[in-house]
């Protein structure tokens, strides 16, 4: 099994490195990939990422939402965090499998003394609680598993950043389930780093791992796999299952505003304004000159830049504020 540890905490990097490995490496290999994110969090692919997350919060933190290859649930991720992926041939194997690739966890945390489960379809727990949450993508033969592992990351910012808002809202999204979770320092020794838990999970894999370096052609290529899918809005929101949702708002010197939305692969679909506000014009004509456009801040700020000619003191701004993540 040949081994890669990633010296970038930027997610984008280091989702496009897994994907390389799994679409463009020597698949007669199995690989062993090692990393870390700050401020971070990462949504499963058939998740509606707005719904996921707390939009206001993680615009004023200035966190990075990516959107994976994988199914499973939203996660949060900081340099408390440790993230580990296999990839490797799948063989007859057709359904997801946890099991295989937990394990070295399991065996990690028992030569500290600790004994850890594998609970429901795909946490890691001690103490009834969750560290680790685990994920699979199975294409072509070959199988990427990957999970976390919370070591002592910020449990607060987790809970904040995938707090999400009350607003109505319908999403074909596959939901997050709300799970009690923990730091996996609780249970180890004060004095056990996360470089010494890194090392120890080295070792309980043995003489299997041979280390490798990524050549520079390797990472031209994984920065156009970066750039292509994970820098984009179309990737990380926009491929978003479909969503109708409603956000409403009592704006100073405008009154009551309640929008009611429909989006489609991150696009304006439909969109209709009540409240006790006051219109200069038809409000349904600012509507139809919002449709077709990205549900992003900036995008729908500009689109809507003459908004106040039709609902009375109404900002581009507050408007998209109200619409957009």
């Amino acid at each position: 099994m040949r081994y890669l540890e990633s010296n970038s905490t930027d997610p984008r990097w280091n989702l496009a490195v897994e994907q390389y490995i799994f679409d463009a490496m020597d698949k007669k290999e199995n690989y062993f990939f090692l990393w870390q994110n700050d401020h971070t969090i990462v949504v499963g692919k058939n998740q509606n990422a707005v719904e996921e997350i707390n939009n206001d919060f993680v615009r004023r933190q200035g966190i990075t939402v990516v959107r994976r290859l994988s199914g499973g649930g939203a996660v949060y991720h900081d340099l408390g965090n440790l993230n580990f992926t296999f990839v490797a041939t799948a063989g007859d194997m057709e359904h997801i499998n946890f099991q295989m690739f937990c394990q070295p966890v399991l065996e990690t945390l028992r030569s500290f003394g600790v004994e850890a489960m594998i609970s429901g379809r795909n946490d890691i727990t001690v103490d009834g609680k969750k560290f680790s949450g685990n994920s699979q993508y199975i294409r072509d033969h070959r199988v990427m598993h990957h999970g976390t592992i919370l070591f002592n990351s910020d449990l607060a910012m987790v809970g904040n950043a995938l707090r999400v808002d009350q607003a109505k809202m319908e999403s074909k999204g596959v939901k997050s389930v709300v799970s009690r979770v923990t730091n996996l320092s609780n249970y180890l020794p004060a004095d056990v780093t996360l470089q010494d838990f890194k090392n120890r999970l080295l070792s309980c894999l043995g003489q299997e791992l041979t280390p490798m370096e990524l050549t520079q052609v390797d990472r031209e290529q994984i920065a156009a796999i970066k750039k292509e899918r994970y820098d984009s809005w179309e990737w990380n929101y926009g491929y978003s299952p479909a969503y109708t949702t409603n956000r409403r708002c009592r704006l100073e010197g405008c009154g009551q505003i309640e929008i009611s939305l429909s989006v489609e692969n991150g696009i304006l679909q439909d969109i209709q304004f009540f409240g006790d506000f006051f219109e200069n014009r038809d409000a349904g004509e600012l509507a139809r000159q919002l449709q077709g456009c990205p549900c992003r801040r900036e995008e729908v700020e500009e689109r809507a830049a003459d908004c106040g000619r039709y609902i009375q003191n109404l900002k581009p701004k507050q408007l998209a504020e109200l619409i957009a993540p």
